[in-house]
């Protein structure tokens, strides 16, 4: 098995030789030609500076350049920083600024938008534009085209290792500025070799690549792929439909998503014979609802699903298979090859089978801290419960922030993360549960539950949810919530909304601007309420 992340390429065309190791529309990259490409990219970096371990940020759309230069950074002993696309210029000056970018690859539309923001950005030394347009210089800053990497001399790579830095994805913000996880070479290959010793992976796989490769769960698509040599598909949709007919156009036989994206591809028509080539999908990034999950598989009856958990600072930690999905569809399974998850208590020891408790990640697929937060890191990454007293140097473990219980099988079930719980009369309340409730009515095609500022109760519980037939059915959500929870669950108030709700850069539901939004407007009615 390869060492370093770009090696992954190479490997993947020895299992595949000749083999469409990329492709974006009607442009295609095999695997030698790929490898080519990277390398290219890494003699081009090297001639601009770049010294070992530091910063290459990529700020694209998916496309085949994007694959390369970020792919091109690790290859030249360097660390790549893919930027969602999505990103606004002040949250793009903040990932360049929080890690030191040294040469940044954009295109010239996008550096226009960057323009107020790199002046602050005070170790940038190159911008790499991908594309024709000229464009006016930025002030201190050399400014070359993408194509010159073609003319770029050979250079001998800085050395590195496997437990070298090799990426960082900086998290998605939803709880106040985004955090850059740093992953070693180590961590993103093992991750590799893992997620496709489950989905039992072949080069005979092709693999739609639709969300952002600044997402973990999004850049593992690629790896994936390049592990066994199979063929990674990149897509930027407009419309959920567009991505059926990639699925059906391109023979699609691997499909990832998140719970947004799929509740809307369940109420989608899928082309007849789909399920005969789309061999599994899969999900993270928050708990799949049940008749969610009841529309996919009635529409894709020959697809496998698997349902994962994972957190950026450890990649993947659990995943249910296809065969268990009927027994408890509502568990995220056990941990995937080469992790062990733990459910402990505050103090560190083990959890019983049932009790609530923190899930605790450890293994080889733990990242290596935030960048530039040792804070951040010390809370996060903290020494594995129970190790022998003998050890000099602890086992770091990743200690989640989320609440989960275990059954006597060992099946792991997530309850929610501490800081979306909502505490209400003295009373925990996992956000999920209020919204499985809701979805499970049928009138709806999103919710969320979140947490509002009460004078009486602490939190009051609110609904959110985007209902296209309007707003007669906040009272039937409310009864179906009486009916089915217990009294301190039930939602204090039930907003519906015409428009899908808010998403953050990676595609979930932006809870915490939903909660900051709705705090505004029902704080007066909540004062009045408890007067």
């Amino acid at each position: 098995m390869p060492s370093l992340v770009h090696e992954l390429i190479g490997a993947g065309g020895r299992r595949a030789p000749g083999a469409i190791a990329l492709q974006d529309g009607r442009q295609a990259l095999d695997y030698p030609a790929l490898d080519d490409a990277v390398l290219q990219a890494a003699d081009f970096y090297l001639v601009l500076g770049l010294e070992r371990g530091e910063r290459v940020a990529v700020y694209l759309e998916k496309r085949l350049d994007t694959v390369v230069a970020l792919f091109g950074a690790a290859a030249a002993g360097g660390v790549f920083v893919p930027v969602n696309p999505l990103l606004k210029p002040e949250q793009v000056g903040h990932i360049l600024c929080d890690c030191n970018v040294r040469i940044l690859v954009t295109s010239p539309e996008r550096l226009e938008l960057l323009r107020p923001v790199l002046a602050h950005c005070r170790d940038l030394r190159a911008l790499v534009l991908v594309g024709d347009k000229v464009v006016a210089p930025v002030d201190g800053l050399a400014a070359v085209n993408w194509k010159e990497r073609l003319a770029a001399p050979s250079r001998a790579p800085h050395r590195v290792i496997d437990g070298d830095m090799a990426a960082i994805l900086y998290t998605s913000g939803s709880t106040g500025r985004p955090k850059g996880v740093v992953l070693s070479h180590r961590n993103l290959v093992a991750g590799a070799e893992s997620v496709a010793r489950y989905l039992e992976n072949t080069a005979e796989d092709r693999i739609l690549s639709v969300l952002p490769l600044s997402f973990d769960y999004g850049l593992s698509q690629l790896t994936t792929a390049f592990r066994v040599g199979a063929r990674a598909v990149l897509m930027n949709y407009l419309l959920p439909r567009d991505v059926i007919r990639a699925v059906a156009r391109e023979k699609i036989t691997g499909l990832a998503a998140v719970p947004p994206l799929w509740v809307q591809l369940a109420r989608l028509d899928w082309p007849e014979g789909s399920g005969g080539h789309l061999r599994y999908f899969t999900n993270s990034g928050g708990h799949l609802p049940r008749p969610v999950l009841d529309a996919l598989r009635a529409r894709l009856p020959g697809t496998r699903p698997f349902l994962m958990y994972g957190l950026t600072e450890a990649f993947r930690s659990t995943y249910l298979p296809p065969e268990e999905v009927d027994r408890r569809p509502d568990s995220m399974g056990k941990a995937i090859p080469n992790a062990e998850i733990l459910v402990v208590r505050e103090d560190g020891t083990p959890c019983a089978p049932g009790e609530p408790g923190e899930l605790v990640h450890r293994g080889v697929h733990v990242a290596l801290g935030y960048w530039n937060d040792p804070e951040g890191t010390a809370a996060r990454f903290r020494p594995l419960p129970g190790q022998p007293a003998g050890l000099a140097i602890p086992e770091l473990a990743v200690w989640s922030g989320d609440t989960v219980r275990q059954d006597e099988e060992g099946y792991l079930y997530f309850i929610g993360r501490r800081d979306e719980m909502i505490k209400t009369s003295g009373y925990r309340v996992s956000p999920s549960e209020v919204e499985e409730v809701a979805y499970a009515t049928g009138l709806v095609a999103e919710a969320a539950a979140t947490g509002v500022a009460h004078p009486a109760l602490g939190q009051a519980v609110v609904l959110v949810v985007h209902a296209p037939a309007g707003r007669e059915v906040g009272e039937r959500l409310l009864q179906a919530c009486r009916q089915h929870l217990p009294g301190f669950m039930v939602p204090a108030h039930v907003q519906v909304r015409d428009q899908p709700l808010p998403r953050n850069p990676n595609g979930k539901i932006d809870r915490q601007r939903l909660a900051g939004e709705l705090s505004k407007q029902l704080a007066s009615q909540f004062e009045e309420s408890s007067s």
